[in-house]
């Protein structure tokens, strides 16, 4: 669960705003027909791209892909011991498949093992590794007992500040490949809440023969009604006897939950008497329909921009929607993403009265639920704040995506909610560090720096690949993106800029991508979608060395 933004904001607001497992502070068979395998209706053809597939065409080239995975292991010269589970299946429009696995040792999960192989058809195989390291151990009985285990991670918790901390499962074997030589290690993860109210769902990573703390990691990220911020918007709602419910079954089955304070369980379903709902304004009631209007608002433009615009069906790519959770905790100042629960929840602000459910917001949150699904960027070091810009590219790409008058597109994150409390967004994609603490270029100190702020070059980069530097306006706002280098760089347009990181994301990026893997990625992604010599290839080249990667 990862937080909206960074603790830094408690110093200024009364709680601070972290995000859960992604907190705003994520192949057909066929190419021929919409159900098995098309590319998104009205867009350009590129061989590249994504071919949007059915649940069932899906499920099936995932089970094809899991029938010879072991002919890819020793194909690609995995161990013995080693096996490969399917996790993702990408086909492009030219028959190209990308399989996405994760790996396991002896019977246990490999953390760090991940990689993507990639088939084009009639072409050599290639594979994206999140580690190159070979995997092997002396043994797989540990020395350290699981009880010592988990008495670290809950020590680990605490000193973080948090509360009612218990560990949620006993820890589990694996192997740590994240870093350095591999080793037999315990997973135990934290229950509970963080300090601000967040649920906890602390990873502490344990090496199982000498009973050192290797790792730890947060996993909640903190990403017809009248909204608060995006005006009077038509919903998808459904009729259940006399009483309309918040229940969009044309996008999965969305529905939008209570929490009336709460800090646990699902909430209640809102329902209504007329189908009209909400009021347009902030209301400190826990019962207020108005931030349950743009929660539900921005779950089903966050869907229809993933299928229309990347041929993407839903969060996982398999049809199947989210939920959304309001009115969480008092006066609590952010929102997240939890894997857990498959949902995004929403505290609503100081005095209760200024809910995080902007259109931005929500993007951003359900995103971090496609990076889960999808490269699983580790949410520490420069892998997490690439984890986060993600969901600040697809949160903006979301805002643009609705050309809502009432919430036009922009590159600034969380201008609607007055977060700071003086009117200020709180990031800023074309100058990151204008907020005072996110970095605008790449350093080699870039990987001990709070996630929220090491988003900032890849923020940066993908400004300036769509739009370019120096000085202009877009819908009204004004923006002048500086470079490292002093170059000047020529955008390619925020549409090509999107299907080059989308790309990049689901086929090239694993766990562990650095800044560096990050230029390699979306470098192969435009090479794919325009051609190693195309302008978007050499813009995205360009682009990256203004930020300092090269």
């Amino acid at each position: 669960m990862t937080p909206l933004y960074a603790r830094r904001r408690r110093t200024v607001l009364a709680a601070a705003t972290a995000v859960a497992a992604g907190a705003l502070l994520t192949t057909g068979l066929a190419t021929g027909t919409a159900t098995a395998g098309s590319a998104p209706a009205g867009k350009p053809v590129l061989g590249g791209a994504p071919v949007l597939l059915s649940a069932a065409a899906r499920t099936s080239l995932i089970q094809e892909q899991q029938a010879t995975a072991a002919e890819t292991a020793d194909a690609i010269g995995l161990g013995a011991k080693e096996k490969l589970i399917v996790k993702d299946v990408v086909r492009d429009v030219d028959g190209t498949v990308h399989t996405r696995y994760e790996r396991t040792y002896d019977g246990l999960p490999v953390l760090g093992g991940d990689l993507v192989v990639h088939e084009p058809a009639g072409g050599a195989r290639t594979v994206t590794k999140a580690v190159k390291t070979a995997v092997g151990v002396a043994s797989v009985t540990p020395k350290v007992t699981a009880g010592k285990a988990e008495a670290q991670a809950l020590a680990a918790a605490e000193k973080a500040g948090a509360e009612r901390t218990g560990a949620e499962s006993a820890p589990r074997k694996v192997i740590w490949a994240a870093e350095g030589t591999p080793v037999l290690a315990y997973e135990t993860v934290v229950g509970g809440l963080q300090e601000d109210g967040t649920p906890n769902e602390l990873h502490v990573i344990t090496d199982a023969t000498t009973g050192e703390k290797l790792y730890e990691w947060q996993a909640v990220h903190t990403g017809s009604g009248r909204s608060l911020y995006s005006g009077t918007v038509t919903l998808g709602t459904y009729k259940s006897g006399s009483t309309y419910q918040l229940y969009d079954t044309s996008r999965g089955g969305h529905k939008t939950y209570n929490l009336a304070r709460g800090t646990s369980g699902t909430g209640t379903l809102f329902t209504d008497a007329d189908d009209t709902w909400g009021t347009g304004t902030a209301s400190s009631s826990s019962s207020d329909q108005t931030a349950a209007v743009d929660a539900a608002y921005g779950a089903q433009v966050t869907w229809d921009f993933y299928k229309n615009t990347f041929g993407r069906n839903g969060i996982k790519n398999d049809g199947k929607a989210a939920y959304s959770r309001v009115h969480y905790g008092s006066n609590y100042v952010n929102a997240f993403w939890q894997d857990s629960c498959f949902c995004m929840t929403y505290g609503d602000g100081s005095g209760n009265t200024h809910p995080l459910t902007s259109l931005d917001v929500a993007g951003h949150e359900m995103s971090h639920g496609v990076t889960s699904n999808t490269a699983g960027l580790r949410y520490s070091g420069e892998s997490g704040g690439l984890n986060e810009a993600t969901s600040d590219i697809f949160g903006a790409g979301a805002e643009f995506y609705a050309a809502n008058s009432s919430d036009a597109g922009d590159y600034l994150i969380g201008e609607k909610i007055d977060i700071n409390g003086d009117g200020t967004p709180l990031r800023y994609m074309d100058k990151p560090s204008k907020d005072g603490a996110s970095k605008d270029y790449w350093s080699s100190s870039l990987g001990s720096v709070d996630v929220h702020y090491s988003s900032g070059p890849a923020n940066h980069f993908f400004y300036l690949l769509a739009e370019g530097s120096g000085s202009k306006t877009v819908n009204g706002v004004t923006y002048n993106s500086p470079t490292y280098d002093g170059s000047t760089v020529t955008g390619i347009g925020r549409a090509k800029a999107l299907q080059i990181w989308y790309k990049a994301l689901t086929t090239y990026f694993t766990s562990t991508t650095t800044y560096k893997a990050a230029r390699t990625g979306t470098l192969n992604a435009a090479s794919a979608l325009y051609g190693a010599s195309s302008t978007e290839y050499k813009a995205v080249d360009a682009a990256w060395k203004a930020v300092n990667v090269s």
